[in-house]
């Protein structure tokens, strides 16, 4: 608005009109420059050092803007401090593993990765996944707690199909994780992921769960056949695998495990086995030295789509429709038939086949589930008595 009243033509000769006209603008600049404290610029296009720079500031400004910052930074560093506390809480139960490996095509290497301490039995383990020690041998695998201190694997137990470890360990004054119920944490909530990227261990970062029951992911490992991954967005890292996911409660919800990046670097997208997953493969580790895995005997439709959750009178596919039944399995001694959709398992609504599978199978065998099956129209409830795969 200044360039364009600054801006008058050259004439001749002055009439009284432009004049007056000349006049009226000398004067309103006069007040507006006036009433921003500054004097009118001598050229429009030019700034002066002092609008470059900025207005200098005295002390006393400093400290008062100081002040107003504090109180404008409070409610920020409460949330802060909610942050604090939970690292504070579970760092200890970190800890930085590193694994001396036989590789075919590079000889002998170092893995590095997280795990987290639990207790169970009165005896200690650490949880990481199977990926981060592979095949080592206990006397092979280092394991380093949040105080410095060195300790050697006992013993130790994996499940490929699930890629978790279980690793057991006797130290004094070890510190056990608090394992929180994973299938209340919703997309959104907030979640701190914990571990040693690039070897920098016990190392902190903070995002949310940005998705939830993630499967058939390509892992480059065919081993992991059962998924069903929370997706977080908290930067996860090479030598982050096997570290907690944490909600801010501080209770582990997850382990981290994978990452999906074009760079091999954390391009905000990564997978943790979610703590109820992570819990049943590790008790029956711990418990019985191996994973048993359920069956159910029965067949399902992987294309189950709209048109066919049509004809059995349902709204819309949700649940895993029965294609077959195998006799003499523990489907056909429950009463299971064909075209029955099984909506829940164990009171978890089934949102696919994949999803039922991944439930059978790291669930004990010998275990009664409870079936909610949709059958012409109706919903009715069977129990099945889970058998072995084997």
């Amino acid at each position: 608005m200044f360039d364009r009243f600054l801006a008058v033509p050259k004439t001749d000769s002055i009439s009284s009109f432009p004049l007056v006209f000349l006049t009226g603008c000398i004067l309103l600049l006069s007040t507006v420059s006036a009433a921003w404290g500054q004097s009118a610029p001598t050229h429009p296009a030019i700034l002066t050092s002092s609008e470059i720079v900025g207005p200098a500031q005295s002390d006393k400004q400093r400290a008062e803007l100081y002040k107003t910052l504090a109180k404008q930074t409070q409610w920020m560093q409460r949330q802060s401090e909610v942050l604090r506390t939970v690292a504070k809480l579970v760092g200890p139960s970190v800890v930085h593993i590193v694994a001396d490996l036989d590789d075919k095509k590079k000889g002998q290497i170092e893995e590095a990765g997280s795990g987290v301490i639990v207790k169970r039995n009165d005896r200690y383990y650490v949880l990481t996944n199977r990926h981060v020690i592979r095949d080592a041998a206990p006397p092979d695998v280092r394991i380093k707690l949040c105080d410095r201190r060195w300790i050697k694997a006992e013993n130790i137990l994996i499940d490929k199909a699930t890629d978790v470890a279980v690793i057991s360990v006797d130290a004094p004054n070890l510190i056990e994780a608090n394992i929180g119920d994973s299938d209340r944490m919703q997309t959104g909530d907030f979640v701190l992921a914990m571990g040693s990227p690039f070897g920098l261990s016990h190392s902190v970062t903070f995002g949310i769960v940005s998705a939830r029951n993630r499967r058939n992911l390509q892992l480059g490992d065919p081993d992991v056949e059962f998924q069903d991954f929370l997706q977080t967005d908290a930067a996860i890292h090479p030598g982050n695998s096997g570290g907690p996911l944490v909600n801010l409660r501080g209770e582990v919800i997850g382990i981290n495990t994978a990452i999906a990046s074009h760079t091999g670097r954390n391009e905000g997208v990564g997978f943790a086995i979610p703590s109820n997953m992570l819990m049943k493969i590790a008790r029956q580790l711990i418990d019985k030295g191996e994973v048993e895995r359920a069956f159910l005997g029965v067949k399902i439709d992987s294309s189950f789509g709209p048109a066919m959750a049509a004809e059995v009178g349902l709204p819309r596919p949700i649940g895993a429709r029965i294609t077959s039944v195998n006799a003499g399995s523990p489907a056909e001694a429950a009463g299971l038939r064909v075209n029955d959709v099984i909506l829940k398992f164990q009171n978890t609504p089934v949102d696919d086949c994949s999803h039922l599978v991944n439930m059978i199978g790291v669930t004990p065998v010998d275990t009664p589930a409870e079936l909610v099956i949709f059958r012409d129209h109706e919903q009715i409830v069977l129990t099945v008595k889970l058998g072995s795969r084997e």
